[in-house]
């Protein structure tokens, strides 16, 4: 196979930025989100399940993941870091992030990253990590975000990037959410 310079100096450069900002700003597998762990990040703010705002608009998004994939064959795999994105794309309005829960291949629930509810203010955004060395998701692993606002907001983005490099070679690639539920007032 040929040597692909540009992408593979591509990949160690958004490695080295991912990795960079990981020990700061990201949520990894081993501990969930609270308050505490969020330190003074401006723009997030966890809220009490009980303080949710009316729901006005809200999705569910199904984002696949891609911790593992298959290299050469089914008995062999190559395991990447995946990083789940929340931006909230509103100039005006905050988003609550009510739900961030981790699926494996067969479909069972993994991990729930959050302790409760995220606020993102406007522009805001919010990471989460699956590392490199957990395979607990599978080839076929999944995110379920569930999102409300109580004011019409411009819909979030919601995507993964997974990334991983070893020797010379490296991969990277965006896996974009699907909404695959609408939701509106309660």
């Amino acid at each position: 196979m040929p040597q692909l310079p540009g992408c593979v100096a591509f990949a160690s450069i958004l490695f080295g930025l991912l990795t960079g900002c990981a020990a700061q700003n990201l949520t990894t597998a081993t501990d969930s989100l609270s308050q505490q762990s969020l330190g003074n990040r401006p723009g997030l703010n966890a809220i009490a399940p009980a303080a949710l705002p009316p729901l006005r608009q809200g999705q569910v998004i199904y984002v696949p993941i891609y911790s593992e994939v298959y290299d050469f064959n089914q008995e062999q795999t190559f395991q990447i870091t995946a990083t789940l994105s929340l931006r909230n794309t509103d100039l005006a309005h905050p988003i609550v992030i009510e739900t961030v829960d981790y699926y494996d291949s067969a479909g069972e629930k993994i991990r729930t990253y959050l302790e409760q509810p995220l606020e993102l203010a406007p522009l805001a955004s919010f990471e989460v990590v699956v590392p490199k060395d957990d395979q607990t998701g599978g080839v076929g692993a999944n995110f379920i975000v569930v999102w409300r606002a109580a004011d019409a907001v411009s819909n979030p983005v919601v995507e993964a990037v997974m990334i991983s490099t070893i020797s010379q070679q490296g991969i990277s690639f965006v896996s974009p959410g699907r909404v695959i539920q609408e939701r509106s007032g309660e």
